[in-house]
């Protein structure tokens, strides 16, 4: 049994490739925005190179992901929170609630040992975009995302900024730069917000422990970590978090075809 899973989101397309239960290709590239279809076609060439196989190779592709209809080739779609679960619950079967926080979304889902969703919440308006967001700041200090985790470690000082919109929060990290603020404490400021977003958005779900934390933002260990003081927990990271949605859409082509 082979399948595929694809991910279309804001930033990036992500596809996985399984055979028998093991992921044997998975790669990530930008989804160019208007061409997301174009992108799309161009990593699955990409992932089937990796692998060695064909297109008539694959049993099944089911795409997710906001941009989940511009996969020209799928066989199917699936919501995103219903990803998240299966690959959560493959990654980590001991996991109740998975976080998935990409560059558009904030996505938190409770579920049974099953799998069964029993809560789900997006983020409201203003939680929108906190990954790119993140990106913007980062390069508003003249700093990468890593960089900017280990600015926010050197920080003597704690700041506050907006944490209710990122527009407001922007003008905030504009006001400080002017001031001649430390670096450092501006990155510590940027991270706390971002923390504090989600953590508005998962006080909204009624979530079990074990937490999966998936999703590109999942990567930024100072987000992790100014998370970690908010709820006071530790997260189940994979290894590759940005590939969770692509692989639980593969997970699910399996057992549609099983």
């Amino acid at each position: 049994m082979i399948t595929a899973g694809v991910d279309v989101g804001a930033k990036t397309v992500k596809a996985v490739i399984l055979k028998d239960n093991k992921i044997v290709a998975s790669n990530i590239a930008p989804s160019d925005g208007f061409e997301r279809k174009k992108a799309a076609e161009q990593l699955w060439d990409k992932v089937l190179e990796q692998a060695k196989l064909s297109p008539s190779d694959i049993n099944s592709v089911i795409a997710t992901g906001t941009g989940k209809f511009d996969v020209s080739f799928a066989n199917n779609n699936v919501v995103e929170p219903v990803a998240d679960v299966q690959a959560a619950l493959w990654l980590f079967p001991s996991a109740r609630t998975v976080i998935d926080i990409g560059a558009e979304q904030i996505r938190v889902v409770k579920f049974d040992q099953t799998g069964k969703v029993s809560n789900y919440t997006l983020n409201q308006q203003c939680g929108a975009g906190l990954g790119a967001f993140a990106e913007s700041m980062a390069r508003a200090l003249g700093v990468t995302l890593d960089e900017m985790s280990r600015l926010a470690r050197r920080s003597q000082k704690e700041i506050s900024i907006n944490a209710e919109c990122g527009n407001y929060a922007s003008l905030d990290v504009v006001t400080l730069i002017h001031n001649n603020t430390a670096k450092a404490d501006i990155a510590r400021a940027i991270l706390d917000a971002i923390a504090t977003k989600i953590n508005a958005t998962v006080n909204l779900t009624n979530i079990e422990k074990p937490i999966a934390l998936i999703g590109g933002v999942a990567r930024n260990a100072g987000i992790v970590k100014a998370l970690k003081r908010r709820m006071g927990d530790n997260f189940l990271i994979p290894k590759d978090p940005e590939l969770a949605g692509a692989l639980g859409a593969a997970l699910i082509g399996a057992s549609e075809t099983s």
